[in-house]
């Protein structure tokens, strides 16, 4: 069975061709920086004669525009490997926001493309990004099943007492206002091989994603106990264009002494908060860059983001009542090696002692950068949603 994963982030879209059961990857790839100057469009296919990797900087505006371009590599006469789009016969798409309708993965329908759309308020920066990517797929793929995989469905082991909210009960039981969690898939795909790794069956895992957008999880014996995120992907962490958690007061009185309107309210706090409203930089290689120059708006930032990381370890530790290992993954968690470092001082009391010289040379691949004799693994675990997403595909259909 050949399943295309769609993976669409709030500024990205990783891709991969899968052949199910034995999990061959066809091709694959990412279109980053999407609406952003200078649009980097990977490809890399797998084929008889060899391997073929293209890189190209595009103007891609937006999801629809970076999905009909992968649509174009993958059935190009010299690169390509369909000879025509029918031999997909599966589409999986990561959406985000599944609210409590949605808690398991299903095959699109009209019924259920109504329910996305209907939480688009609840995943602003990303479920029409996810919709966008269902319905150009539809048009591309057009024999082909499509399914959608919600980030939401992993964190549904929570207890009340980790999802529910105090305020009063009639808006849980009447408008499901509740923590909900997202990143579900990789918080999932990471989790499992840290508890392989660990060799402990009720292992106590506290997976850190960190990409443009950032949540955390409390994993005991691979089901999520606790998450950063809560009724929508805005709290938690600081990430890449979002402000994380906030006293609730600043959004009252932006609205009532300064004067901004609900709508600008939530696009600061989704659009040009977080990393972008301190640096004027999304994209934390671009941060970096200006930390190792000594701006200081680029330190604070850095250190400002390993700080809320660092709480919210200590947090998860004491909700799981002990540490086996920290999983540090995504774009940000996998190759910077800053965050990983700033996030791991001084936390000697959890028993987390980095190897700065493993965390450094560290390129790619499952690390161990933790010193000889920690007691908590500090491990660095590539994220792989699609490879997670084309599994329950398979598990549904095949």
């Amino acid at each position: 069975m050949k399943i295309f994963v769609i993976n669409s982030g709030s500024s990205s879209i990783k891709y991969q061709l899968i052949a199910m059961p034995e999990a061959r990857v066809i091709c694959s790839g990412m279109v980053d920086r999407i609406g952003l100057e200078g649009t980097r469009l990977d490809y890399r296919a797998f084929l008889n004669t060899g391997e073929i990797r293209k890189s190209e900087i595009l103007h891609i505006p937006d999801h629809a525009a970076g999905l009909l371009a992968v649509a174009a590599l993958l059935t190009h006469p010299d690169s390509g490997v369909l000879a025509d789009p029918r031999e997909v016969e599966v589409v999986g798409h990561r959406v985000v926001h599944g609210g409590e309708k949605f808690s398991k993965t299903q095959l699109i329908t009209e019924e259920s493309k109504a329910g996305i759309r209907a939480l688009f308020p609840l995943a602003p920066l990303h479920n029409p990004a996810n919709y966008l990517g269902i319905e150009v797929a539809e048009q591309i793929f057009k024999d082909a099943k499509q399914v959608t995989v919600f980030d939401t469905a992993f964190h549904q082991s929570m207890e009340p007492i980790a999802y529910r909210m105090a305020i009063p009960n009639e808006f849980y039981e009447k408008h499901g206002i509740r923590g909900y969690g997202f990143h579900g898939t990789s918080h999932k795909f990471v989790s499992e091989v840290a508890v392989k790794l660990v060799q402990k069956p009720d292992s106590k895992v506290v997976t850190i994603h960190l990409g443009n957008g950032c949540s955390m999880a409390a994993i005991r014996g691979g089901k999520c106990i606790d998450t950063s995120m809560g009724f929508g992907p805005m709290n938690g962490l600081v990430m890449g264009t979002r402000a994380g958690d906030i006293d609730q007061s600043v959004i009252f009185h932006l609205i009532n002494e300064l004067g901004y309107s609900l709508d600008e309210v939530n696009s600061i706090l989704n659009k040009k908060s977080g990393m972008l409203g301190l640096t004027g930089f999304s994209d934390m290689r671009d941060i970096r860059d200006e930390y190792i120059q000594g701006e200081p708006k680029a330190i604070l930032a850095y250190q400002l983001y390993a700080y809320r990381i660092k709480k919210y370890i200590g947090s998860f530790a004491a909700i799981l009542n002990g540490l086996d290992a920290i999983v540090f993954t995504a774009g940000v968690g996998e190759n910077d090696y800053l965050t990983r470092k700033l996030v791991c001082e001084d936390m000697g009391f959890l028993g987390i002692f980095l190897n700065e010289s493993k965390n450094e040379a560290h390129k790619k691949g499952i690390g161990e950068i933790q010193k000889s004799g920690a007691q908590v693994k500090i491990l660095i675990i590539p994220t792989n949603e699609e490879l997670e997403i084309a599994r329950q595909c398979f598990e549904l259909l095949g």
